[in-house]
């Protein structure tokens, strides 16, 4: 098995994160990706939990990535989304992923109660 090259927090108490980390791992063929579930409690991770469970987080190349800037490195490691990830190396085009996760974010929680 690879060693992953990209570790992704993610919350395994949503439903919709755990939608979205299933589509993810099946795109991962390769074995890339490291999926951490925060809410089994198992963080290794040197961010607080809270803020891990508030906003996604992904180690890439020793950096520690949050919100857009996670997804993207995400997906860079995954052949199939590498060019999406690719994209969001350009700041702007990150900045308005960003920005779209930020208004997610406020919408997450009447999502996560109609998929519950």
């Amino acid at each position: 098995m690879p060693t992953p090259s990209v570790v992704v927090w993610y919350d395994g108490a949503c439903p919709l994160c755990r939608r979205e980390i299933a589509l993810m791992r099946r795109l991962d063929r390769a074995g890339r990706i490291d999926f951490v579930d925060v809410a089994q409690g198992d963080t290794s991770c040197p961010l607080d939990r809270a803020e891990l469970l508030a906003r996604f987080h992904a180690l890439e190349d020793g950096q520690i990535r949050s919100g857009a800037a996670a997804f993207a490195a995400m997906w860079r490691a995954i052949p199939l989304l590498w060019p999406l990830g690719q994209a969001a190396r350009i700041p702007v085009v990150l900045r308005l992923l960003d920005w779209a996760y930020g208004r997610f974010l406020k919408v997450r929680p009447r999502l996560q109660r109609c998929l519950a």
